[in-house]
């Protein structure tokens, strides 16, 4: 495996771990995250991951387990052959996961982006 494989390997499960989304299916969890792996580039998996952590903070408990990853994969497949409009921006998704956001939305140029004080 290439160094940048492992790199964008280490994001999505820096992701999983950082939100404890596996939750009490472990094993089962890092099976089924091993085969989305390996049928998905990282990238994708990422922002599906961040779309779907988003969706659950809706609901409480939040989703977590077999459940999470299982609506995960389910978005990967609506994306597949399609263009991609994430409901996210770089920004967001820089702030959610404290990741680059390169890999997934390409080079941004920061007057694109808006940046709301808290003052």
């Amino acid at each position: 495996m290439e160094i940048w494989e492992q790199i964008s390997r280490q994001r999505v499960k820096y992701i999983v771990d950082s939100y404890q989304l596996a939750g009490d299916d472990d094993e089962y969890f890092d099976d089924y995250l091993e085969e989305i792996l390996q049928a998905y580039a990282p990238p994708q998996i990422e922002l599906a991951l961040v779309e779907v952590l988003i969706e659950s903070w809706r609901n409480l408990p939040p989703m977590r387990g077999y459940a999470f990853l299982k609506r995960s994969h389910d978005l990967l497949k609506s994306w597949e052959n399609k263009a991609i409009y994430p409901s996210i921006s770089a920004t967001q998704f820089r702030l959610i996961t404290g990741l680059d956001p390169t890999p997934i939305f390409g080079d941004i140029q920061p007057s694109r982006e808006i940046f709301i004080s808290a003052n």
